[in-house]
């Protein structure tokens, strides 16, 4: 069991010393009232001042004195801001790597290497679908270590099918028929081929894009707009009965 520190008449007497120490150093109206001094060690103790600059809400200023052996003056060490409890704090802090979202990465951003990606597996590794494993293995001699895994196709799968290129958007509520049907639609291959494909519609919003087979857009190849018939113009009316004066 640890000894508790004897308080040090000097050092604890030493609050006008803390006071105008840190007056030199802390931004003008930021230093409150003296909440009192706490023995670190022998001969080294902290005192507390109430800290009133509008940024650091529920901080507190900390003055350092200490005194030398035998020695009848208290000298300043350092001066800090501490916070106590409720104090406003920063946000935990977050990897690079864990603070990216989709869309962050821009011209000359790289992200950082996962060796263990779940959405991405070993080329010849076997995942039981002979389409899957022969893409894979083909990909592998072109010098790719890791293709996509079942759970890395799943997750785009469901991102892509819930976005704004799935049946849900408001686009494909509204168009007169299914992606499946026209004719730039491209199916992918492997196993997404039979929900997804990209669109090569150059009028499409979806132009370059995965799509879903039940997305669709006004620009289908097999649609058309209505064409109302235009106003049909009567036969002139001649009047010879009536006479221009000039």
């Amino acid at each position: 069991m640890v000894a508790a520190v004897k308080p040090d008449a000097v050092l604890v007497g030493a609050a006008d010393v803390a006071l105008a120490a840190l007056t030199e150093a802390a931004e003008p109206g930021t230093i409150g009232e003296h909440r009192g001094v706490a023995m670190l060690a022998d001969r080294l103790a902290v005192h507390y001042f109430d800290c009133l600059a509008a940024a650091y809400p529920g901080w507190q200023w900390a003055v350092s004195v200490a005194r030398a052996p035998r020695a009848k003056v208290a000298t300043v060490c350092e001066s800090s801001l501490l916070p106590t409890d409720g104090a406003l704090l920063a946000p935990a802090w977050l990897p690079y790597a864990d603070r990216l979202a989709p869309g962050d990465i821009g011209p000359g951003d790289i992200t950082p290497f996962v060796a263990d990606d779940p959405c991405l597996e070993q080329g010849f590794e076997a995942t039981g679908e002979e389409d899957v494993d022969a893409v894979a293995l083909w990909e592998l001699g072109l010098g790719r270590p890791r293709v996509l895994s079942p759970e890395g196709r799943d997750r785009a799968a469901q991102r892509w099918y819930e976005g704004a290129h799935g049946p849900a958007a408001p686009v494909a509520v509204k168009a007169p028929a299914h992606c499946a049907s026209c004719g730039y639609y491209v199916p992918l291959a492997g196993t997404l081929r039979a929900v997804f494909g990209i669109c090569a519609n150059a009028w499409s919003p979806s132009d370059g894009t995965v799509v879903s087979r039940d997305h669709g857009c006004g620009a289908h190849s097999e649609t058309d707009m209505d064409r109302p018939e235009p106003d049909r113009i009567p036969e002139p009316i001649v009047d010879e009965f009536t006479v221009d004066e000039l």
